[in-house]
């Protein structure tokens, strides 16, 4: 992806010469009108009813559900997500608006009795009015909507940045809405940091995904204006594997969470940490990424394709040749003209290595061991993120301490890193989240200001 002359270009990133898009940045002035449009009709898409805003959103799940095949193509070919998973996506989209359509009708306050005196004392959630939404390209349809439904639902009216990357999907899902939305209740804004700073500056309530380095910034200056900002920034995920684990079972888990989708997920696990013995779990892991499909994303076996990027490409090489022993991977996919890198396993690194403690995204991890439960949940927790982590084995007291111990959002017992639940909370801690969380019934708080009324009897 490149932006020139304030053109925002979308490349193919399995066929890096195809452009699946080219169309005006909107820039600054264009950000802030689309917020004053947005913020025009904002009480009246909020005082229109439960049941017009449920309605919009069953509509809109109608809408991208009938356009499945389309979209899930075009998320194939610009970011090149492979099919299987793309179409898995359009699913989960489709599930999240589904979801927060029956949201409106939730119960917005409480009631409560005064503390003295005839009267009512009551609490009501009311809409901030606009959502500005900065999205990355990764999951260029489900994390837009699962950012957009529940701000639609509780009344806000959106506007929303995509990552240039993913600039045709978002162009396309926009499009989806304007079809059963009021105008201007959800703007698609393409552009790139200038536009992102110019929505954070203007909106009401802002939430963002990406990058740590871009997310701070987001942070403090929403912080600075008192506008109230979530910032997901991703993850540096560890997989602790105890010797009672199914060892085959297991190494197919790690390496789909590695390697799936070219690793390009905040939740894919970037380390492994054997307890006990590494050898029999190191071979395993090592047969099962050499064995993931890695190639054309439009083929329903691929399990890896492209990296986004011809950058993004060769951080991941130069991560692999930086120190330690390469057990499998670290070179490109030869022949091919897309951005590909084969599934990579590095060991013998030091503690403080690049893979050990930064978040390189794709397909790669460090693998290492560790003599007891104990330093396995030290060594996991002795990075900066908190995202995700995985346990791995038979023994239910084990996988229970290892839950109450591990500084992570979110934490997974035999099963992958990767993969979440859109009904419950989601985030990280330490440096991969900042502020509530999103998804589940915890997105209607964020996105709502709640006000407390007194009302007495007249003396």
């Amino acid at each position: 992806m490149t932006a020139m002359a304030a053109t925002v270009v979308s490349h193919n990133p399995a066929h890096p010469d195809e452009i699946l898009t080219e169309t005006p940045a909107t820039g600054r002035t264009g950000v802030v009108a689309a917020v004053d449009r947005a913020r025009s009709g904002a009480r009246s898409w909020a005082e229109g009813g439960a049941g017009r805003r449920a309605a919009a959103l069953h509509a809109a799940a109608d809408r991208v559900e009938a356009a499945g095949d389309e979209l899930a193509s075009l998320v194939s070919r610009e970011v090149g997500k492979p099919i299987t998973e793309a179409r898995g996506e359009v699913a989960r989209t489709v599930a999240i608006l589904r979801y927060y359509a029956q949201q409106p009708y939730d119960p917005v306050g409480s009631v409560h009795e005064p503390a003295a005196g005839a009267g009512l004392l009551f609490t009501r959630r009311a809409p901030y009015g606009v959502a500005g939404l900065i999205t990355p390209w990764n999951f260029p349809l489900a994390i837009p909507v699962w950012k957009a439904a529940p701000a639609l639902a509780t009344g806000n009216c959106v506007v929303l940045k995509p990552a240039e990357p993913a600039t045709a999907c978002a162009l396309r899902l926009g499009e989806l809405f304007d079809e059963v939305l009021p105008r201007h209740v959800l703007t698609v804004v393409p552009g790139g940091a200038e536009e992102g700073g110019a929505l954070v500056d203007s909106a009401d309530v802002v939430s963002f995904t990406g990058s740590t380095a871009v997310g701070r910034a987001v942070v403090q200056a929403a912080t600075a204006l008192g506008t109230p900002v979530q910032a997901e920034m991703g993850g540096q995920n560890a997989a602790i594997v105890l010797p009672d684990a199914d060892i085959g079972a297991t190494a197919a888990q790690l390496a789909a969470a590695i390697a799936g989708y070219a690793g390009q997920k905040c939740t894919a696990t970037k380390r492994v940490i054997a307890v006990g013995d590494p050898g029999p779990l190191r071979d395993a892991l090592v047969a099962a990424l050499e064995a993931l499909a890695v190639g054309d994303p439009d083929l329903p076996t691929t399990a890896c394709g492209p990296l986004i990027s011809e950058q993004a490409r060769d951080a991941v090489l130069a991560a692999a040749r930086s120190g330690g022993r390469v057990l499998t991977g670290g070179r490109a996919l030869g022949g091919d003209p897309g951005w590909y890198a084969r599934p990579t396993l590095v060991d013998e690194l030091p503690d403080r290595h690049l893979l050990a403690t930064e978040e390189v995204f794709g397909p790669i991890a460090a693998f290492s061991s560790a003599p007891d439960l104990d330093a396995a949940v030290a060594r996991a927790n002795a990075v900066a993120h908190g995202l995700a982590a995985s346990v791995h084995t038979a023994d239910l007291d084990a996988a229970l301490r290892c839950a109450d111990r591990l500084d992570t959002g979110l934490v997974k017992v035999n099963a992958p890193t990767t993969g979440v639940d859109f009904h419950l909370p989601f985030g990280g801690e330490k440096a991969s989240s900042h502020g509530p969380r999103e998804q589940g019934k915890a997105a209607l708080d964020f996105y709502t200001r709640t006000r407390t009324v007194t009302l007495l009897s007249p003396v």
